[in-house]
């Protein structure tokens, strides 16, 4: 298995190498720029608004994927078994959109983005997309009015946005080297300081991070994370991994780390006789690439997040999904900050 370019750029920002100090005049004037933009919202020139219902964002400081998603799906399946109405919003990274929109569960991808594509059939809640994601709030809260909490996958640096939470999702690589794009993985700043009036909480994917916080931070959580048990794919069927155990299996993943999903099948005891590693976000027909060099009836094991783009064409191909699994202790936090605010004016603008 060849690793991607993106694998290897986010390995080399494990470290301040070659690559690291090579890149150090791109990366300080980077760093000048992002903080210049969030200057200009802090300071009342750049127009900040408020959404007209709690917003929480899930979103990273570190580049190259940190599990952001499933962490939104597990955000929105706690406060829709409360009984809340609840919307998602997103960029819809990858669509081909110019305004914003809707999401069906029976879009395709390419028009919507594959995250967002994936949040709609998953959650079963309204979700938009739009490049600016104020536009998204309007869409969703002009065709749904009852939408009582909004959740942004990613968002933190789209200082046009007010939140009310930000959940900060980090993967085992923390903060890296902690220098910022292209030397090291961060986005902004951390430690980034939350905007006044709302609270910012550390979500932990990884076992070991850290370069985030002190081991006592009351505002830090970690999440856990296994595969589902059962595999399903497009025909609606399930099927249960323990089947494949002692069985050659073909595995392929377009996702920021590959790695992981691969690893976590062998540990289910899966024996993977190929591991096609693509890029995240990767487009349907890099997708069918390996499926098409792979004659025969072969079982494909896939992620949630290419099986969206996957099953309209091959429909035979075996999504496993992620479970996360939020602790009490976040969610205790989360309530307390959320149903206060459900009762309180919002979608004024502040700045």
């Amino acid at each position: 298995m060849r690793p991607t370019l993106e694998s290897l750029l986010t390995r080399s920002w494990l470290h301040r190498g070659a690559w690291a100090w090579l890149c150090w005049p791109v990366a300080l004037l980077y760093r000048m720029l992002t903080m210049a933009h969030r200057h200009w919202y802090a300071i009342g020139l750049g127009r900040v608004e408020r959404a007209p219902v709690p917003l929480v964002v899930v979103g990273n400081v570190v580049a190259g994927g940190a599990g952001k998603t499933p962490v939104v799906m597990a955000v929105v399946e706690h406060f829709t078994q409360q009984g809340l109405q609840v919307g998602i919003v997103s960029r819809g990274h990858g669509g081909m959109h110019s305004q914003a929109r809707l999401v069906t569960p029976h879009d395709i991808a390419s028009d919507v983005g594959d995250e967002p594509l994936l949040l709609s059939r998953r959650c079963a809640v309204p979700v938009a997309v739009g490049r600016r994601r104020m536009d998204a709030v309007r869409a969703l809260m002009h065709a749904y009015p009852q939408t009582q909490l909004l959740v942004s996958d990613d968002g933190l640096q789209h200082h046009a946005m007010w939140h009310d939470v930000a959940l900060c999702v980090f993967d085992e690589r923390g903060v890296g080297n902690g220098w910022p794009l292209p030397s090291g993985p961060l986005r902004e700043a951390w430690p980034r300081t939350p905007w006044p009036g709302s609270v910012q909480l550390v979500v932990q994917t990884g076992a070991n991070t850290a370069s985030v916080s002190r081991p006592d931070d009351e505002s830090s959580f970690r999440v856990e994370r296994r595969l589902s048990d059962t595999a399903r794919n497009g025909r609606g069927q399930t099927r249960a991994l323990s089947d494949w155990i002692g069985q050659d299996v073909h595995a392929l993943a377009g996702i920021a780390h590959p790695d992981r999903f691969f690893a976590m099948l062998e540990r289910q005891g899966l024996q993977l006789r190929t591991r096609q590693a693509l890029s995240d976000h990767a487009t349907l027909k890099e997708l069918e690439r390996p499926l098409q060099g792979t004659p025969g009836n072969r079982d494909w094991l896939c992620t949630e997040k290419d099986a969206v783009k996957l099953w309209a064409h091959h429909p035979d191909v075996w999504a496993v999904p992620l479970i996360t699994t939020l602790p009490a202790s976040l969610l205790t936090r989360l309530d307390a900050l959320v149903w206060p605010k459900l009762s309180l004016p919002h979608g004024h603008q502040i700045a």
